[in-house]
């Protein structure tokens, strides 16, 4: 078997563009010579990638399985190229963070900028996504790192606790809640609740005693984005849930946010890495960096 990372390169291509025209014009190739590379990448492997007819381009169940096995080595490959880079200077380099996209639209880009004075020539490069994708980033390579909540995550997986945040409730100025510093989870019993429709939700009840439980698991809307659920707040359909790091956004709406209390519930936050790879010297400068500075960066959310 001789596979290269041309042939690879072309594979994955070829699948992201649904067309050889595009991907050849993607790659700088005529189209004979991007079809002799899946030819020969499909000889190596003795499976046939793709389903072709005149019309459509498909992948075939074989490369629809080896896609994202493809896609991780040549994420594997860059990696390798920049942490060698990397290793000549450890003030310089690149750093990939996959982060949480509320995390990262709100309290992230305070810390990159903190991060950034201390070290200016390294570049940080962001990866805003769902929740569920960090962990997946971290996996395919693509992030050196990442930043969320806490889940689920396999073997190769390792995590380190960074931050915890209390819950707060979001009303209006004039709500009658908004008069009490702090507000007692079973104050919400007969309000308008307004929770996300996500694993978000569900981790918080399953901290809650039963009968406040029962209240978050069966809200009066679920949506799928905080700042839908906002919105819906300030229009005065119901009252919310949220982290202190979304503080600008409530202020932005014009509301107000007050601790939740009895139980006071928090929600851990951690940087997630791959067991089995090192960090380049870059990444570690911002790791070590995150565990000395979040503490303060997050205590004042």
């Amino acid at each position: 078997m001789n596979i290269t990372l041309r042939q690879l390169k072309a594979f994955i291509t070829v699948a992201d563009c649904g067309s050889f025209t595009r991907a050849a014009e993607a790659l700088h190739l005529t189209q004979s010579a991007l079809s002799g590379l899946i030819k020969e990448l499909e000889n190596n492997l003795d499976v046939k990638l793709f389903d072709r007819t005149t019309r459509q381009l498909h992948l075939s169940d074989y490369g629809s399985y080896l896609l994202p096995q493809v896609r991780r080595i040549i994420n594997e490959v860059s990696v390798l190229d920049i942490e060698l880079k990397n290793l000549k200077n450890f003030h310089q380099g690149q750093v990939h963070i996959a982060v949480s996209q509320q995390l990262a639209a709100s309290a992230l880009p305070a810390v990159m900028a903190a991060f950034q004075r201390q070290y200016p020539d390294i570049q940080t490069n962001l990866i805003d996504c769902s929740v569920e994708q960090v962990l997946q980033r971290v996996e395919d390579s693509e992030a050196d790192f990442g930043l969320g909540p806490e889940r689920t995550y396999g073997s190769d997986i390792e995590s380190e606790l960074l931050f915890k945040l209390p819950f707060y409730l979001v009303v209006r100025p004039e709500h009658r809640l908004a008069e009490q510093k702090t507000v007692n989870w079973t104050d919400l019993a007969s309000e308008q609740l307004i929770t996300l429709s996500s694993p978000f939700t569900d981790r918080l009840a399953a901290t809650l005693p039963p009968e406040t439980a029962e209240y978050i698991k069966h809200p009066r809307y679920r949506v799928n984005f905080l700042s839908t659920a906002l919105g819906m707040t300030k229009a005065g359909l119901g009252i919310t849930i949220c982290l202190p790091y979304a503080a600008d956004w409530v202020k932005q709406h014009g509301l107000v946010m007050r601790l939740l209390s009895e139980p006071q519930v928090e929600r851990s936050f951690f940087l997630y890495r791959r067991r089995s790879r090192a960090l380049s010297p870059a990444a570690e400068a911002l790791r070590d960096f995150l565990h000395t500075y979040s503490e303060q960066a997050f205590a004042g959310l």
